[in-house]
């Protein structure tokens, strides 16, 4: 993709995989009851639409990007996509039954101003689906803890609030609304680690840059011993209108 904070969709297609279960969960138990049958909802930042594909059995998506390759790729999905920017919506007021949005508002100039248009367009509920905090990075053993620090300083100087997942209370707060803010629940097993370490290293080699270059022995290591552990918390935030 062609635009500033734009992921890979190798790592779109991994945090999708880890977290759809979860977020199917929040729907059947915490939002679609409370929804007609089969909800209208728009997918805000939607790159190109995995998430949307993941959540599209229970709802009746709209994408929108800003980034027309996006657009195009969430069309050959067979999947309803607009252009659009996240600041400013380009639909009347309570168009929808449902907004969400994933791993978006870390990449936003204004995120509150993204949130005020998400509450203004849904009828019942806005889902902030995951917005990690890499500041609560744990990456194990002791000497892979750089990393959390070069992941964050990469962020930053990519134009993204690597600590967003923190700050969903505040950033509900801010626009007047409750939410219930919660965190995904994860496992992890040996086989998983080892089938995703080189796509977690890429990851972290494409947004630390050179300074990881130091790590990667140590990485390589605690891989091939069995002690190699990373995790970076990811939060949710539910308001329901």
């Amino acid at each position: 993709m062609s635009v500033p904070g734009a992921t890979g969709e190798g790592q779109l297609k991994r945090q999708s995989d880890w977290l759809a279960e979860h977020w199917r969960w929040l729907l059947d138990t915490k939002v679609l009851p409370s929804l007609p049958p089969r909800p209208s909802a728009l997918d805000v930042g939607s790159g190109p639409g995995i998430a949307a594909a993941s959540l599209s059995g229970r709802l009746d998506v709209t994408c929108l990007d800003i980034d027309s390759q996006a657009v195009a790729r969430c069309r050959r999905r067979g999947m309803q996509a607009v252009r659009g920017d996240a600041h400013v919506l380009p639909f009347r007021d309570r168009s929808f039954d449902l907004t969400y949005c994933s791993f978006t508002l870390l990449w936003l100039r204004d995120p509150e101003r993204a949130l005020r248009d998400m509450l203004r367009t849904s009828r019942h509920a806005v889902l902030l689906l995951a917005e990690p905090d890499h500041g609560g990075r744990i990456d194990h053993p002791e000497a892979l803890r750089p990393i959390r620090g070069l992941v964050i300083d990469g962020l930053r100087a990519e134009g993204a609030d690597p600590l967003m997942g923190r700050k969903l209370r505040a950033l509900c707060s801010s626009c007047g609304v409750d939410a219930e803010i919660g965190i995904h629940p994860g496992s992890w097993d040996r086989g998983r680690a080892i089938s995703e370490a080189d796509d977690e290293w890429k990851w972290i080699e494409s947004t630390a840059g050179e300074g990881a270059a130091p790590l990667r022995d140590s990485w390589n290591a605690a891989l091939a011993a069995g002690s190699l552990f990373t995790h970076s918390p990811v939060f949710y935030a539910l308001i329901m209108k």
